[in-house]
């Protein structure tokens, strides 16, 4: 899957713009300078968020930092309905404005400073977040500021949130400044099932695996290991909350090939063992 990095236009004379737009089944994985909230009006597929990898629907709600890669890509589509998402971009440097240091922001200030990994809000009702994102995708001005507020306020009252990304280095490895990592970046994803091998992944870039190694943590902070050990564990994760495989399989179908560190890895990352993670969704 493709990677690209998107400028987003917001006209001079607006710090938000908010559209309704149509799903994809061919999508591009992105990243942007804006903070980003993602509302999925109809329709239903897979999320990528960083290295998550997750099941979308009707109702799913994310917001994002600035530029945290993701792409929701559609993978069933309704009959006779468009599958569509309300976005909500901010301009690049609204957050520096004065408007925004108020002490009655500061929840809001918060919120948006912990979606660097990619926050996921549990509703079980989204009918008042759809109409006001609705409203917001047609009005200007005040009315479209106030309504921006009131969607917040809904955001800080949900106590189901979930950071979905493991944390991704400022000099991040989706960079449009770093194309070779980029080409890394799609080699783990396209081959991540099958097996990640070191000397292909630093030929990719016409290096000794040595010196691929210090390039990569170098512009990463992390690893190249430590990388497609977290991708894997997010896709394993995906694995045991919607099959019903045993675990096993969804060890071996996440990359690794010892039980043993399948489970080790796993319980590292996401603080539960994989038994203890499915028993959340049953």
């Amino acid at each position: 899957m493709e990677f690209v990095f998107n400028k987003i236009f917001i006209p001079n004379n607006h710090s938000f713009i908010t559209r309704e737009l149509s799903l994809s089944s061919d999508p591009t994985i992105h990243s942007h300078k804006n903070i980003e909230l993602n509302y999925i009006a109809s329709g239903m597929g897979r999320r990528i968020v960083g290295d998550n990898i997750s099941d979308f629907e009707k109702g799913d709600l994310v917001l994002l930092g600035p530029e945290l890669p993701h792409c929701w890509e559609l993978l069933d589509v309704e009959k006779n309905k468009e599958p569509t998402c309300i976005v909500t971009h901010f301009s690049e440097n609204v957050l520096h404005n004065d408007l925004f240091k108020i002490p009655e922001l500061q929840n809001m200030l918060e919120l948006i400073n912990q979606a660097n990994r990619g926050i996921r809000f549990s509703v079980k009702d989204d009918h008042e977040i759809h109409e006001i994102l609705t409203e917001l995708s047609l009005c200007t001005g005040l009315e479209y500021y106030i309504g921006l507020l009131k969607i917040f306020s809904l955001l800080i009252k949900i106590d189901d949130k979930k950071k979905l990304s493991n944390p991704i280095n400022e000099i991040s490895v989706f960079s449009k400044n770093n194309e070779k990592i980029n080409k890394v970046y799609e080699y783990v994803f396209l081959n991540i099932q099958e097996g990640i091998n070191l000397e292909e992944a630093s030929s990719v870039l016409n290096m000794a695996p040595s010196s691929f190694c210090r390039f990569f943590k170098k512009k990463t902070g992390i690893t190249f290991m430590e990388y497609v050990k977290n991708v894997r564990v997010g896709m394993a994760a995906k694995l045991l909350a919607e099959t019903d495989n045993q675990i096993t399989q969804i060890c071996y179908d996440s990359g690794y090939n010892n039980l043993a560190n399948f489970n080790h890895y796993f319980k590292t990352s996401m603080g539960i063992t994989p038994t203890e993670y499915r028993k959340n969704f049953r």
